[in-house]
C-alpha cells in the first residue's frame, strides 16, 4: 500500500509518500504562502501517485473532533489566510481518499511511538522546541484531544531571577514559547541560538525553563517517556542541563525506574527529523481503517 503524508507547517508543506513500515518513497517540500498559492501544488503532487489514505499533521490550532461541524479546519491562527480554512475537506475531495488529521506535534508524536524513541509505549510525551513550542500526549494509548488539543507551549512559568527578557508570546509573557523558543532566545540575546553554543548563561536560563515546564508535565500526566524535539534541542548540551533540572524540582519525591534511568528517559527525537513526516504517514494507515 502507498499512504500519503501531509506535514503542513507554518513556513513549509512537506508533501511524501511511504509504506506501511514508515519508509518514506518520496519526499517534497513547498513553502506555505497562501491556501490559494499552495494547496494546488500539494494536490498536484499527490494526484498521480496512487495513495490509498493521506495524514495530514497541521499548524494550529484546528479542529481535531470527528463529530465538529468545524472538524478538518483551521481555526484562529496567526497565518490570517489559513483562518477557518477546511484543509481536510478540500484535500479529501481533490484525492478522494480517506484524510487522517491531527496536530503537528501529535503527528511527531505518533512517528516516534510507532516507530522511534517510544515504540511501544503506551503514554509518553514529546516537546518541540523551535520557532514555537508545542506538545503533544499519548495517554493509555491514546492521543489526547479534549475540548480542542493541548498547548503545552503556553503553560505559565516562573521567571528565572536573571531574566530581564519580557517574553515573545503576545497572549502570555512568561510561558513556555514566549521564554524559550528559538525567537525568544535570539531576541533576548541578539543572536540566534547557533551563535551562542558557548554562552553558559544562554543554556542555565533555557535549560531553568524546560526544566520547570517538564517538572509540571511529568507530575500531572506522568508519562513514561519525554521526548524532546525541534531546532533548539538540536543544542545537545541542554540535555544535562535539563534533567538535572528535574530532578532537582523533584527533590526526590518520586521514584520511579523511569527517572532512576533519567538518561533513558528525557531524550532525543529518534528519526533523524522524520518523525513528524513518519507520524503522518501512520495517520494515513489509520484512517484508512476508518473510512
Amino acid at each position: 500500500m502507498v499512504y500519503g503524508a501531509l506535514e503542513a507547517g507554518g513556513t513549509k508543506m512537506v508533501c511524501a509518500i511511504g509504506d506501511e513500515n514508515g519508509r518514506i518513497k518520496d519526499q517534497v517540500s513547498i513553502p506555505t504562502k497562501t491556501p490559494e498559492d499552495t494547496i494546488p501544488a500539494i494536490i498536484e503532487y499527490f494526484k498521480d501517485k496512487n495513495i490509498s489514505a493521506l495524514g495530514i499533521a497541521c499548524f494550529g490550532p484546528i479542529d481535531v473532533d470527528r463529530a465538529s461541524d468545524e472538524f478538518g479546519h483551521i481555526l484562529k491562527t496567526p497565518k490570517t489566510p489559513w483562518i477557518g480554512y477546511d484543509i481536510v475537506g478540500v484535500m479529501k475531495e481533490a484525492l478522494g481518499v480517506p484524510v487522517g488529521f491531527d496536530t503537528d506535534v501529535n503527528g511527531s508524536l505518533l512517528g516516534e511511538v510507532t516507530w522511534g524513541a517510544a515504540k511501544g509505549l503506551t503514554d509518553a510525551l514529546y516537546i518541540t522546541i523551535g520557532t514555537g513550542v508545542g506538545g503533544g500526549i499519548l495517554s493509555g494509548g491514546n492521543l489526547v484531544h479534549g475540548m480542542l488539543h493541548p498547548e503545552l507551549g503556553h503553560m505559565k512559568l516562573i521567571r528565572h531571577e536573571a531574566d530581564t527578557f519580557v517574553g515573545r508570546c503576545p497572549f502570555h509573557k512568561n510561558c513556555l514559547e514566549g521564554l524559550a523558543c528559538g525567537p525568544a532566545i535570539e531576541e533576548r540575546w541578539g543572536k540566534s541560538a547557533k551563535e551562542l553554543v558557548d554562552n553558559d548563561m544562554v543554556w542555565e536560563m533555557e535549560s531553568f525553563y524546560i526544566a520547570q515546564a517538564l517538572t509540571n508535565i511529568i507530575l500531572t500526566i506522568s508519562p513514561k517517556k519525554i521526548i524532546l524535539g525541534g531546532g533548539v534541542m538540536h543544542q545537545e548540551q541542554l540535555f544535562p542541563l535539563v534533567r538535572k533540572k528535574v530532578l532537582e524540582n523533584l527533590n526526590g519525591y518520586l521514584s520511579t525506574k523511569e527517572l532512576d534511568d533519567i538518561d533513558n528517559y528525557i531524550v532525543p527525537a529518534g528519526l533523524n527529523d522524520d518523525q513528524g513526516i513518519m507520524g503522518c504517514i501512520k495517520l494515513a494507515i489509520d484512517a484508512s481503517g476508518l473510512e
